[in-house]
């Protein structure tokens, strides 16, 4: 009898069935110090428990981004462990601040299967919760992956690929209880910049980068219990390089967007996401944030800023995609999300 795990390939999926991912995990300010030594993140409502009160709250909740990375860690293992690339995000929500000492697992329903022309890959769409020790969400995302399939030649699955929402609506934006900025301090945030500081349309270039190296983005990989094999083992692509997880891209952007971007302090929603191009030890991230759209919340003094956050690798920053739509090479990721910040 197997004992061992060699990960789903892309004909084991089956529309509808719901995947309880192991191993539940308990999180602690322990996450929290490492993430910070490993990102510039410096985002006043999750590094101070006394800022976190004058925002109406008991103490700072743990970074969304710490949620995120565990959430899709535990899924990693049955969805994307022979994934050739994560592909896409979308309908992402964070309901519910997670607090340290609680413990969250996941599950996935498989909405969407595609096989690709070539027949030797697909991709699977699913939706993953994030789920506490009451039983309650706190966090649901879509994400599609590119799968390998076992045999090439085996059938292809029918072909369902969902419909799914291009934004989450700013009325549908879950607000912590009890979050007040009212009276925000902001000679401690960092920045005096307030919702109606921003227009719709502007761009900020947020002038920092940090040069990924490869001990930081595997040690960040490991702390989410992230086990996808191109991460690890230089066996596991054809050029013998290490892949960097995605979500290492994303949060190393979202930290570098606090220099411009200082008060858009929780992410509350993920309109869409894409890994345009892969990123490497050794690559320089940079990031530029454009502001789509803004709205207020029933909150006392919140307004919700809707981003397109991008992470690129050097070339023409502002240059996104060639002639036929294609993203260019020096684009890492292309996220849009909406988050809270004081009117």
């Amino acid at each position: 009898m197997v004992k061992t795990n060699p990960g789903r390939f892309f004909e084991d999926y089956t529309l509808g069935e719901v995947i309880r991912h192991a191993v539940p995990r308990t999180l602690s300010g322990g996450e929290r110090a490492i993430y910070h030594a490993l990102y510039p993140a410096r985002h006043a409502f999750y590094s101070s428990d006394e800022f976190a009160r004058s925002c109406g709250l008991n103490l700072s909740p743990l970074d969304d981004m710490i949620v995120f990375h565990t959430v899709f860690g535990k899924s990693v293992p049955d969805i994307s462990l022979n994934a050739v690339a994560n592909l896409g995000y979308a309908e992402g929500r964070f309901l519910q601040p997670v607090w340290p000492m609680d413990t969250l697992r996941s599950e996935s329903e498989v909405i969407g299967l595609k096989q690709n022309s070539s027949g030797k890959t697909g991709v699977v769409y699913v939706r993953t919760r994030g789920i506490n020790q009451h039983d309650a969400t706190v966090l649901e995302f879509v994400r599609w992956v590119m799968v390998r399939k076992r045999d090439p030649n085996s059938p292809a699955p029918e072909t369902r690929v969902p419909e799914l929402d291009t934004a989450i609506a700013a009325s549908d934006l879950v607000v912590p209880p009890g979050l007040s900025f009212a009276g925000y301090n902001f000679g401690l945030s960092g920045e005096p910049h307030r919702l109606d500081d921003y227009d719709i349309g502007e761009r900020i270039d947020h002038v920092d980068g940090v040069t990924i190296e490869e001990a930081e983005h595997m040690m960040a990989t490991r702390l989410w219990q992230n086990t996808a094999r191109v991460h690890f083992d230089t066996s596991a692509r054809p050029d013998g390089s290490r892949l960097i997880y995605g979500g290492h891209v994303i949060s190393m952007a979202r930290a570098l967007s606090f220099n411009g971007l200082a008060n858009a302090q929780i992410i509350v929603g993920v309109n869409s996401g894409a890994h345009a191009n892969p990123c490497f030890a050794g690559d320089t991230v940079r990031a530029w944030s454009e502001v789509i759209d803004k709205a207020e919340t029933s909150a006392p003094g919140v307004g919700a800023i809707r981003l397109r956050l991008v992470a690129t690798k050097g070339g023409d920053a502002y240059s996104l995609r060639d002639d036929d739509g294609r993203y260019l090479p020096h684009i890492l990721l292309d996220l849009d999300y909406w988050a809270l910040m004081p009117v």
